[in-house]
């Protein structure tokens, strides 16, 4: 089970033709998915006294899937696909010749290179969107998502299809998500990154993260509360976090260089795409027991991807580099605000995959 299965499970109680409710989800003709960055399954279980309504809900966990990251898992929910499918393979991989940062859908390491015109979204994931197959089905399909999020490269990618409400703050997002569901067969995606940013930058448990998760219960029982009556509320997320330890600074470390062409991922799983096969060996005996360092096709044959197309196989690093425990491999120069993060995720450790599906339904 994984997060690329929430919202079919969801679009079969309104009767959208293909979509199955493996998750075993409750049904309702208005249904809200609340999906909360960085709520991790375990974050949310050690804290659960500073949330409490959350902690109250009846659900269930699943994976997000491989990478751990947001970009990946946002296309999974939009898609209904694994990464190795819809080929959103990580928070920045290799589309030709470009290295994307998917995002903010420009070149990696310089954000006003805007790629939506080189990169057309609608290319680099050509696969319909499960809004757009409810939409076709007669669904009234909203987005409730940060303001800056509307016309941006991934939600033309991975969400496109549904009728977009900008949201400034925890007030408009409520009530947008209620006036959603005004209409019968109603579905709404409402986003909220706050938990993840706070996390990044001050860590996952600290003092600040955790008044903002009770800022984000807050918020989801406000939501549950103006819903209509009958509706759904699913509360979810696209990974979980951990506290970055041992910092590995690929651009002070030249015995890593030596035939990469390109390095790409985030801090916890790297891309490498090489001209040397020792490339492999090389980071093996450097990280040790700190990563899981496979070649591409066995990253494959493990299913880390799920199904990989062709779409996405080139996109998919020679070398792939999963990090485990705490350990990060940061580029202190070319990377320098991605290097000095506090909470990171992107990687296969039961803490970054291990995500809620919780439910909610409304008298």
């Amino acid at each position: 089970m994984s997060i690329a299965e929430v919202v079919p499970s969801l679009l079969s109680g309104l009767d959208v033709p293909g979509a199955d409710n493996t998750l075993d989800l409750p049904s309702a003709r208005r249904v809200a998915l609340l999906l909360v960055d960085g709520l991790g399954h375990e974050l949310l279980r050690e804290h659960a006294e500073h949330a409490p309504f959350l902690s109250s809900l009846p659900g269930r966990e699943t994976s997000a899937g491989f990478p751990s990251t947001t970009a990946t898992s946002l296309a999974s929910i939009g898609t209904g696909l694994l990464s190795g499918e819809h080929g959103i393979v990580g928070f920045t991989f290799c589309v030709g010749d470009e290295v994307l940062n998917a995002l903010t859908w420009s070149r990696a390491g310089d954000s006003r290179h805007d790629l939506r015109d080189a990169l057309v979204p609608e290319v680099v994931q050509p696969h319909p969107t499960l809004f757009e197959r409810a939409a076709a089905a007669g669904v009234a399909v909203s987005a409730v998502a940060p303001l800056v999020q509307r016309a941006s490269g991934l939600t033309r990618a991975v969400l496109r299809g549904s009728w977009f409400r900008g949201a400034a703050g925890f007030g408009d997002l409520a009530l947008g998500v209620a006036a959603a569901l005004r209409q019968d067969r109603s579905f709404c995606y409402a986003y909220h990154g706050d938990l993840d940013t706070i996390g990044h930058f001050y860590g996952p448990g600290s003092e600040e993260w955790l008044l903002q998760l009770e800022f984000v219960d807050a918020l989801a029982e406000r939501v549950a509360s103006r819903l209509p009556s009958g509706s759904l509320l699913v509360v979810t997320a696209d990974h979980g976090m951990i506290t970055a330890g041992d910092r590995i600074d690929f651009d002070t470390e030249p015995a890593l260089w030596q035939g990469v062409r390109v390095i790409a991922g985030e801090p916890r799983v790297r891309y490498l795409h090489t001209e040397s096969d020792e490339v492999l060996s090389v980071w093996r005996e450097f990280l040790g027991d700190r990563a899981d360092v496979v070649s591409k096709q066995d990253a494959v044959a493990a299913g880390w991807f799920g199904p990989v197309s062709p779409l996405a196989i080139d996109r998919i690093g020679d070398v792939v580099v999963a990090m485990k425990g705490s350990a990060v491999v940061v580029r202190g120069q070319a990377e320098p605000v991605l290097s000095k993060l506090i909470g990171i995720h992107g990687s296969r450790t039961r803490e970054e995959l291990a995500i809620p599906v919780l439910h909610h339904h409304t008298p």
